[in-house]
């Protein structure tokens, strides 16, 4: 996960979490639950290079790989959720929790592996915004498609080497998109970024309803 990742991540939970940012002392730490798994993207070691960055920032995260915690009396205790595992299946009532809770208003982050989560359920994957079909991999450059947002306010483009996402079953109800891929034809047709929905944006914010939610 690189620095402007991190970065990203972190600005974009405290905006999901609350729709205004605290100022620096006058409130508690915004509390996050960090959910992951024991899979090859090794979420624990990302959550414990993140929670200090996101300490910083005043957002206090806890890990957790039981999806038992997905539950009304759980999320409750966050003011968002971040995803980054590769979980298959959702069960109904940890399904009928997490939409509850986003559709109340908690802030929901799914990081780049998220979209290949809950695939059993149609409507996660509606709310994610999109199904991980496949992936290459390059560099690219990136585009800023709205600047004025607070995630990508002052962000500027940049070269990388990623992992190329490609998608489908997408969802571009209430879909916005903040930065995309640049035109790479070395990539191939189709070809997208690993937070890609569409062709190809890298970061989406989704707003139905009362929700908040931001997918990189």
């Amino acid at each position: 996960m690189t620095r402007f990742r991190l970065m990203l991540v972190g600005l974009a939970i405290s905006l999901t979490a609350s729709p205004l940012m605290p100022a620096r002392g006058a409130s508690p730490p915004i509390p996050v639950l960090f959910l992951g798994d024991r899979g090859h993207h090794e979420p624990a070691d990302r959550a414990a290079q993140i929670k200090p960055v996101l300490a910083l920032r005043g957002i206090d995260v806890t890990y957790t790989e039981n999806l038992a915690d997905l539950n009304p009396e759980t999320l409750a205790k966050y003011r968002a959720l971040v995803v980054y595992a590769n979980i298959d299946e959702i069960a109904p009532a940890q399904e009928e929790a997490l939409l509850d809770y986003v559709e109340g208003g908690g802030g929901f982050v799914p990081i780049h592996c998220a979209s290949y989560c809950f695939r059993n359920s149609p409507r996660c994957v509606a709310l994610v915004g999109a199904q991980f079909k496949s992936h290459g991999a390059g560099e690219f450059d990136t585009t800023v498609v709205d600047a004025e947002h607070p995630i990508t306010e002052g962000l500027h483009p940049f070269r990388t080497w990623d992992e190329t996402y490609v998608h489908d079953h997408h969802n571009a109800d209430a879909r916005h998109v903040l930065q995309k891929r640049g035109d790479e034809p070395t990539l191939g047709p189709g070809r997208m970024a690993r937070a890609a929905f569409s062709t190809p944006p890298t970061g989406t914010t989704r707003g139905p309803g009362n929700s908040r939610v931001f997918r990189t």
